[in-house]
């Protein structure tokens, strides 16, 4: 097929078809356009599905695709919205580094910059089928309860802290994705203009969740075994915070492991203080077939209820996936539930049986072990890559889990103008300064080796790379 055939340019060659003929004339088939344009049947589907929306076609199933006899719309009158101005004050939250996390490249643009996983490494026809016997389940598209279903709650308990450990079904709210998770522990457990130790760099979610929540982030310095536990007590005592964000596992950007020996001294660190930490479990299900066998969850051994786990399971299976869970104890589980059920009353049930459908069938075991062989080649082909393109890059974290890498630029080299310069040579990647607090380090970018298509184009997009930062050394 062309490799002209983006949804744009194929919305605009059926516009111009449908321009050149009369109100109720048919279209030319779409086996007919298919063949002409050189485009696949789900393209031109899609495209039919635009103009329907415009007005300007309408489709007939059994007949074919006609233009509308209601002519075009009239053209909205430009408004004065500059009221608004007077109207919303004060500051808000910034959004750019998520926005550019959720952007979609151009499609000549190599992809390293995304963190969801490319169609290829996806689950799709074990998340299709799943789909198909959650619809057929009784009750499936009755109303959810607020909490989540109970044998997706019980499976989340389990799978966090096993059968026997401290977590129930009860303890397990459901939500929707890590980000909204991630939210709502926040409002829940802080009260706008007090503060919270986030670690430092972090992701780019978590400050902007908690600057929604009216919050402070204090940084918590990380190295290569995590978060620096030493200096939680000094940051717990001055900054007032009673809320630790942590990402123990595979942590997102610097890819850290939490050491054994800093484990202990964090919850330590929290108990005194009386504080909570929110344990962002993001990559728990992103391990490589070559990793060690990896330190369980600080909320499986968490007696006292400091630990408000997060587990989501977008990263692993598709971001359209937005299920996850919430797992904590005592006020503070009554604290989430009321922000939940305030935000979004509950999950869709379709969605949370949907979930539970995939995680119990023995496709999405399997999925887990190719996903888990395709992420070290991929890190691999990413780290090579790197060694024999871009030797002048420091290469901080290739850790065997996760899907990323974190470098650092050559002296003089800002990671904005490389971001940028990267872009002009139609590779994306992402700034460190997007995962620092303000004033933080700009000499650092995140390369993500999940959403190329192959590792074949993982190594054109370093070459990419490679020529763009050439331009500014």
């Amino acid at each position: 097929m062309n490799d002209d055939s983006s949804l744009d340019v194929v919305v605009g060659r059926l516009r111009a078809e449908a321009a050149a003929s009369s109100p109720g004339d048919r279209l030319p088939s779409s086996r007919l356009l298919v063949k002409r344009w050189g485009i696949s049947p789900v393209t031109l589907s899609r495209a039919v599905t635009v103009l329907t929306a415009e007005g300007a076609v309408v489709s007939r199933p059994g007949a074919g695709v006609f233009v509308s006899d209601r002519g075009p719309r009239r053209a909205r009158v430009a408004a004065d919205l500059s009221w608004q101005e007077h109207a919303l004050t004060g500051e808000r939250p910034s959004i750019t580094a998520m926005m550019r996390m959720l952007a979609k490249p151009a499609d000549e643009v190599v992809d390293l910059s995304t963190g969801y996983l490319h169609e290829s490494l996806q689950p799709s026809k074990a998340l299709a089928d799943a789909m198909g016997r959650a619809g057929r389940r009784p009750g499936t598209w009755t109303r959810a309860p607020a909490d989540g279903i109970p044998e997706l709650r019980a499976w989340f308990a389990a799978d966090i802290a096993g059968r026997d450990g401290p977590l129930g079904a009860n303890d397990v709210l459901i939500s929707s994705g890590g980000q909204t998770a991630l939210a709502t522990a926040l409002r829940a457990l802080t009260d706008p203009g007090g503060s919270v130790l986030v670690e430092s760099p972090t992701y780019p979610g978590t400050l902007a969740a908690a600057g929604a929540a009216g919050v402070r982030c204090v940084g918590a310095p990380v190295d290569g075994d995590g978060v620096r536990v030493e200096l939680l007590e000094e940051a717990f005592a001055s900054s007032g915070a009673r809320v630790l964000v942590v990402q123990p596992l595979f942590q997102n950007p610097t890819g850290a492991v939490l050491a054994p020996g800093r484990r202990a001294q964090l919850m330590d660190a929290v108990r005194a203080a009386g504080a909570f930490v929110i344990e962002d479990d993001f990559t728990r299900r992103l391990v490589h077939s070559d990793a060690p066998d990896l330190p369980q969850p600080l909320a499986a051994d968490d007696p006292d209820g400091h630990v408000v786990h997060i587990r989501s399971l977008t990263k692993p299976a598709s971001p359209s996936l937005r299920i996850s869970a919430l797992t904590a104890r005592g006020m503070a589980f009554e604290r989430l539930r009321a922000t939940h059920v305030i935000n979004s009353f509950f999950v869709p049930r379709p969605m949370q049986e949907t979930a539970l459908e995939l995680m119990t069938a023995p496709s999405y075991a399997t999925h887990l072990r190719r996903l888990a062989a395709a992420l070290r080649d991929r890190r691999e082909t990413t780290t090579r890559s790197l060694a024999e393109h871009c030797p002048y890059l420091t290469v901080h974290a290739a850790r065997p889990g996760g899907y990323h890498v974190w470098t650092s630029l050559p002296d003089g080299v800002p990671d904005d103008e490389a971001t940028a310069e990267a872009l002009r040579h139609s590779v994306s990647v992402s700034p460190g300064s997007a995962f620092h607090l303000p004033g933080g380090s700009t000499r650092h970018l995140r390369l993500s080796y999940v959403a190329a298509a192959t590792p074949e184009e993982i190594v054109r997009g370093v070459e990419r790379l490679d020529q763009a930062l050439r331009r500014l050394r």
